[in-house]
């Protein structure tokens, strides 16, 4: 059985349409999926890059196609009341979640559909509380184990060569967003078309830098 690492941030919606997305991706398959939540942020900013939702016009038209793709795939979807928003209280519930290891999908899955199919705000302190009462967390999601945790995940992925979420990792290799799910099915099924192209950026030399 193969294991594939998820990198995903609540603040993302491909990264909630992925999610969602991959048990129909990757049916008839067998592996293992380990979910770690990271602080997309923290990526842009080692990057020096802006978010989507930062960039006016992209703004718009980010929220156009996830929800057009949402229908496509037929995945309950709704815009929350304000995006981009902090989602630190999200990210360390889901760490203070994990009684072993790290967290489970229903976890994950609670918490995503808590952002994305209501249309409320994610932030909302009451909702946040209700939320946190359903998920029952086994460790403070306020104490600092659980914030170094979540800090040294999003470092670990950095590390690892993680730029965006969601981010799945098998094998030493990475495949980045929903629309890189079809090359990680090709990845598990071993397609040799993939093997074939995967070392492509090699032979490429670096063109004009900004």
């Amino acid at each position: 059985m193969k294991r594939i690492d998820c990198y995903l941030d609540f603040i993302s919606p491909y990264a909630y349409l992925a999610f969602e997305r991959l048990p129909v991706a990757l049916e008839g398959l067998s592996y293992e999926v380990t979910y770690r939540p990271v602080l997309f942020a923290a990526m842009l900013a080692r990057h020096g890059q802006l978010g989507p939702a930062e960039i006016e016009g992209k703004r718009d038209w980010t929220y156009r196609q996830v929800l057009w793709l949402a229908h496509e795939l037929g995945i309950p979807m709704r815009m929350p009341a304000r995006h981009p928003f902090n989602p630190l209280a999200l990210l360390r519930l889901a760490w203070g979640c994990a009684r072993v290891g790290t967290p489970n999908r229903y976890q994950c899955e609670t918490i995503f559909r808590h952002v994305w199919t209501t249309g409320a705000d994610a932030e909302d302190a009451g909702r946040l509380a209700t939320l946190t009462a359903q998920l029952a967390p086994a460790h403070d999601p306020a104490a600092d184990a659980v914030k170094q945790r979540l800090r040294a995940e999003t470092d670990g992925a950095v590390a690892a060569g993680v730029f965006g979420v969601p981010t799945f990792a098998i094998d030493g290799r990475l495949f980045w967003g929903l629309d890189a799910l079809p090359m990680l099915r090709a990845h598990l099924t071993q397609d040799k078309a993939l093997d074939a192209l995967w070392d492509a950026p090699a032979s490429v030399a670096q063109g004009v830098r900004r």
